[in-house]
């Protein structure tokens, strides 16, 4: 499949993409990523290994596109977990630690 990445041309094969990410080992995920057979990775490394590119020189939306239509898995970001309020009391309480009951 013919696709633009960085204003490049590239002719794409899903088979193709699996034998270029075979023994590389995936980075951890922090934004978009892929899932190329059992494994999990960051979209921005597999353009980087597919193109050959620097990683800044295209987005993660134009590889995530390439690799969807491909027919591979895209995930976006995770959703950032947002740490409880504390009421001051609830601060205190547990910086200082909990009394014993006896």
């Amino acid at each position: 499949m013919r696709c633009v990445i960085a204003r490049f041309p590239f002719d794409l094969v899903k088979s193709d993409v699996q034998q270029s990410m075979k023994g590389i080992k995936p980075e951890p995920v922090t934004g978009e990523s892929v899932t190329i057979g059992r494994r999990t990775y960051p979209v921005k490394q597999v353009g980087e290994v597919i193109t050959g590119q620097d990683r800044r020189d295209f987005t993660a939306g134009e590889v995530t596109r390439a690799l969807t239509r491909l027919g591979f898995t895209c995930q976006t970001a995770p959703a950032l977990a947002h740490a409880p309020v504390l009421s001051p009391l609830e601060t205190a309480s547990a910086q200082l630690g909990t009394a014993a009951i006896m």
